[in-house]
């Protein structure tokens, strides 16, 4: 792999954060929508601006404790096939050296 390319597993923690963030942009959006009705009453801007706040915060926390678990399970993931590799690495080797014949001459 060169140093240009990304492991898989980056590739694909990339685009589930990047859907993530864009499904949080869609639904900050919808959820903003009665706010923005209930700010064209005057008496309502600074309550509806208090509870915008809240809203955003909320769904902003929720989306990213998504990107936050993403993230361990790329790790977990790469992890995993690290150990898979290590393992497969040693065990070929260990066939390699258990089926070579000492002193035969390589074809």
């Amino acid at each position: 792999m060169s140093a240009d390319q990304k492991p898989l597993t980056h590739v694909v923690r990339d685009a589930i954060d990047q859907g993530v963030t864009t499904v949080e942009e869609i639904h900050k959006a919808i959820a903003d929508l009665p706010l923005k009705l209930l700010e064209d009453r005057e008496f309502l801007r600074g309550p509806v601006e208090g509870v915008r706040r809240v809203q955003d915060s909320a769904i902003g926390g929720i989306y990213e404790l998504i990107r936050a678990v993403n993230r361990q399970i790329a790790t977990f993931v790469s992890e995993l096939l690290a150990d898979t590799t290590t393992r497969t690495t040693r065990r070929d080797g260990a066939a390699a050296r258990l089926h070579a014949t000492p002193g035969a001459a390589a074809s």
